[in-house]
């Protein structure tokens, strides 16, 4: 008799080769979750590091392209008639209100815009955020909107924020500015925290920010100062 000799596997290998290639397969996918968490972290962090720094630019080409523009305030008590001329700069400690020539929705290729920063209560009631508001400059009757009365302090109507509001900076632990104007000789030059010469604009405008929960691996909110190179005089008559 002739016995037939028949190679095989045996069940128990064929359940180790499975288990090893199970084994394998988990090893695979708990790799690739690593690997995509990891570069979903690293976008995220890109990005805000990106805003961060977006922003920053933002406040300095905004800024430093403020225009030396007058406003016809209008009566308290109503009216279209114009009471009296102001220069069209407010500036306080968590409040700002300039004319600029560059803008969120059209850059610097648009028309002049009246910009409004100011600083409210943060989501939650955490920390702070800063916004502003567009509204396109007509000329000094339609920047009179904004203002009442007239004599050497403006008056001028408090900010509305809502949905047209632009979010600049959130979850900041504070915001606030502060302007530095140059006194005759020999004094030096000062920072204050309220603009209220209607001569001439601020030489420079320091915004200081900083982050609510700081974070060293991250690109966070620094302190600006923009310098203003505009020398033209707001109140002065320069036609020939």
């Amino acid at each position: 008799m002739t016995r037939t000799r028949r190679q095989g596997f045996t069940l128990m290998e064929l359940l180790i080769a499975i288990t090893l290639l199970g084994l394998l397969s988990v090893a695979i996918v708990i790799s690739l979750r690593v690997a995509l968490n990891g570069m979903a972290k690293a976008d995220d962090r890109l990005m805000l590091n990106r805003r961060v720094a977006g922003v920053e630019k933002i406040l300095e080409q905004q800024v430093a392209g403020i225009m030396p523009v007058t406003a016809d305030c209008h009566s308290p008590s109503g009216g279209d008639i114009p009471v009296g001329r102001i220069s069209f700069f407010q500036g306080e400690p968590e409040l700002m209100r300039l004319v600029s020539s560059y803008s969120l929705q059209e850059a610097s290729r648009g028309l002049p815009m009246i910009l409004e920063y100011t600083v409210i209560p943060g989501e939650h009631n955490e920390g702070v955020r800063l916004v502003v508001n567009e509204h396109v400059y007509t000329g000094p009757r339609g920047a009179g909107m904004f203002c009442v009365g007239g004599g050497l302090t403006p008056q001028f109507v408090p900010v509305e924020t809502g949905p047209g509001s632009f979010v600049l900076a959130d979850k900041l632990a504070y915001c606030r500015f502060s302007f530095r104007e140059l006194p005759p000789p020999p004094q030096q030059p000062r920072w204050v925290p309220l603009w209220t010469s209607q001569q001439v604009l601020p030489n420079a405008i320091r915004i200081e920010m900083a982050p609510l929960v700081p974070d060293r691996a991250k690109l966070e909110p620094v302190t600006l100062t923009i310098p203003i190179h505009v020398t033209r005089l707001p109140l002065e008559d320069y036609a020939f």
